[in-house]
């Protein structure tokens, strides 16, 4: 009777198996903790939600190949400065209409939802508000009233009225002007912003 050769034991495989889980839970733990510290609003990549208080512009980088966010002077939403737990409420009260009017069922945002309608990460910035110094006021307006304020770029697709009230439509304006001074490493590609003043 062959003996079987220690490399190939039932025992020593049980035995890495139990190594090679226990490891992989540890590394995975790390990673876990590193990924939340990376997507927490006022790290690196996700300013903090009083970021709204402030111009936030493209620039190419080179270095990177693609356009990424920047933070300039002052310029406050709808015209107020707002600390950072006010801040945080209204960008809340718009992240919490999205998903209650299920926008994503027609929208994307940061990669995840449909693709019938605009992608919304970087909607702030979108071409189609004309002007910076308009781009809010048309905002609450299509919003709260989007078939008497159509915006349909030649696609025919309309979206539909939402009952969005004035409270709601101000939140969603937050949410979006913070959601695009998140540096999504260059997504959406080929993304080209309205016409901005100097940053700074």
């Amino acid at each position: 009777m062959t003996e079987t050769p220690w490399w190939s034991s039932e025992s020593l495989w049980r035995k890495m198996a139990i190594w090679v889980t226990a490891f992989m839970v540890v590394v995975l733990i790390g990673l876990t903790f590193d990924t939340v510290r990376q997507i927490t609003a006022g790290g690196k990549r996700v300013p903090s939600y009083s970021v709204i208080n402030q111009k936030i512009f493209y620039e190419f980088d080179s270095e990177r190949g693609f356009q990424v966010p920047r933070i300039g002077e002052s310029q406050p939403l709808f015209g107020r400065i707002l600390d950072e737990a006010e801040a945080k409420a209204l960008v809340t009260l718009g992240k919490l209409t999205v998903q209650a009017k299920n926008c994503m069922n027609c929208h994307t945002l940061l990669g995840n939802g449909a693709y019938y309608a605009p992608d919304l990460t970087k909607a702030w910035l979108d071409p189609a508000w004309a002007h910076e110094d308009i781009r809010e006021q048309l905002m609450l307006d299509f919003l709260q009233d989007p078939a008497g304020n159509a915006r349909t770029f030649g696609s025919g697709r309309r979206m539909p009225n939402l009952n969005i009230t004035e409270d709601e439509a101000q939140g969603i304006v937050a949410f979006l002007k913070w959601m695009s001074s998140i540096d999504t490493n260059g997504f959406p590609r080929g993304f080209s912003p309205l016409d901005q003043e100097d940053g700074v």
